[in-house]
């Protein structure tokens, strides 16, 4: 089977780097890439003509949206307020049942990948949140991720995560980690089993990784075994890091290192590691202690940094900048981590705090960021058939409609579809040579009544923050809405 896609740009690869050619091809056979340019004069036996559209390379999210996200409930919470939303020593300590149903945990999953189809994402390692379970994801979850990501087509890296502690707070307030080395030690061995056994299934859509939980909730004995597994199982590790005052600040002063020097000790950097987030290092403007230069241990080891500008944005912070780790050759790639999974928010968002810090445009360009979601992510996966159109690449494919008033005068159109588009300008995207997506429709799944179930499993989720407040100051004090809600005004 051989399909055309034609558009009025095309963003090929000439072995270098991304270039543009203008109302020009794509020619894929199968699940492969057999050309790109102008004029195929071979016969096809399918013809899509995506008209004034960007084709493109999908992107690939290495901190994707793997749930139906919690981060609204957090995004405006005042400094006072955050650790109400952390669980109480109390409620870990009398034992608690999984907040959710293995039926709803299963779902979850389903909701954010057809989210993620509908951004233009078209390779996903996924994150989800460990707020409001028992401890941390399971294999069923996991099993049922595999399952529904297989499903839609989506191609995905997936691994359930463990920790062998949590953050949790006192009765006084006072928040600290409450440790079970037993349950990181069990979670490490699921997340192994899991990676041999789904590892290229699902002819290759589905790839293991190994996903602890962050730093400060880690031993020193499993981060170490985890390092061992990726080598031993070839598949790449993702471990959040250098995110927080909490975490430097704790490592700081238990390990007398920051927390990318502690990695860096015990031989866990490395080529096959991502670091979502890693902003919160030696030079930062929130470090206040810590000696060292741990953007160059991330270049020397050749660790991958995982950068989310448009969570660290919403919650105040900034990598201290991309184009500053870009300079100095570290491998940056991007995730969405929250809801919208939107690359193009990211790009733009990521681009503005960039600028703003580094007062110039040069390497915060839409193009530096456009690379990071594409060249970059694939590099850390060391996959040179993905996040790129090119001849012998996998058919992943997506394209960006520019039709819409919204879009305004056509300039690059790299440029355009940043400043003015979004992940819902994505009307098309293939998958290994399979459309999972066209006109903003899913074949075989209901939107409708997806949107409705995952209502029903966020308005669960969000009783749970009520349940576990060490202060236990109910829903209306807890989880304030924008305005008060009235029946009417008088």
């Amino acid at each position: 089977m051989k399909t055309k896609i034609i558009g009025k740009y095309v963003i090929g690869y000439d072995g270098q780097d991304h270039v543009i050619l203008e109302n020009a091809q794509v020619v894929y056979e199968n699940d492969t890439i057999v050309f790109v340019g102008k004029d195929y004069s071979e016969t096809v036996d399918e013809v899509i003509d995506v008209g004034n559209a960007v084709i493109s390379p999908g992107f690939i999210d290495l901190n994707a949206l793997g749930d139906i996200d919690h981060d609204i409930v957090h995004l405006e919470a005042t400094m006072s307020k955050s650790k109400n939303l952390l669980w109480s020593e109390q409620f870990v300590q009398e034992g608690h049942d999984e907040w959710m149903t293995e039926e709803e945990e299963a779902f979850k999953s389903l909701y954010a990948y057809s989210q993620l189809i509908l951004h233009g994402i078209t390779t996903a390692m996924p994150i989800t949140s460990v707020f409001y379970k028992k401890w941390a994801e399971t294999y069923e979850e996991l099993a049922a991720a595999a399952e529904h990501a297989a499903s839609l087509g989506l191609r995905i890296y997936l691994g359930p995560s463990y920790q062998s502690g949590i953050r949790v707070v006192e009765p006084d307030g006072k928040v600290k980690l409450f440790w079970d080395e037993e349950a990181g030690r069990a979670g490490l061995k699921r997340a192994v089993q899991f990676v041999e056994e789904f590892d290229g299934a699902y002819d290759g859509l589905v790839r293991g990784m190994l996903a602890p939980e962050r730093i400060e909730c880690q031993t020193e004995e499993n981060l170490i075994q985890t390092k061992y597994y990726s080598e031993k199982l070839g598949v790449p590790i993702k471990l959040h890091a250098a995110q927080g005052s909490f975490e430097y600040n704790t490592f700081v002063e238990t390990h007398g290192v920051t927390p990318i020097r502690y990695l860096y000790n015990i031989g866990f950097l490395g080529p096959k590691t991502g670091i979502p987030h890693a902003h919160f290092i030696t030079g930062y403007s929130g470090a206040t202690n810590g000696e060292g230069d741990d953007i160059a241990l991330l270049k020397e080891t050749n660790t991958t940094v995982i950068h989310c500008p448009l969570i660290i944005g919403r919650h105040g912070d900034a990598l201290e900048s991309f184009a500053k780790y870009k300079r100095y050759g570290v491998n940056i790639c991007l995730g969405t981590d929250t809801f919208p999974p939107d690359m193009f928010q990211n790009i733009r968002t990521g681009s503005m705090l960039s600028r703003l810090i580094d007062k110039k445009v040069d390497d915060s360009t839409y193009a530096d960021f456009y690379r990071a979601a594409t060249l970059g992510a694939a590099s850390f996966l060391e996959r040179e058939d993905l996040g790129r159109l090119a001849v012998g690449a996998k058919a992943d494919i997506i394209a960006i409609d520019l039709d819409a008033f919204h879009m305004g005068p056509l300039d690059d159109p790299i440029r355009t579809m940043i400043v003015s588009g979004s992940g819902r300008d994505v009307k098309l995207s293939i998958i290994n040579g399979r459309v999972v997506m066209k006109d903003r429709k899913i074949p075989n799944l209901d939107l409708d009544d997806i949107k409705q179930k995952g209502q029903k499993y966020y308005n669960k989720m969000r009783k749970g923050y009520v349940k576990r407040d060490y202060q236990e100051l109910g829903e209306e004090q807890l989880l304030l809405p924008s305005f008060t809600y009235v029946e009417r005004i008088d």
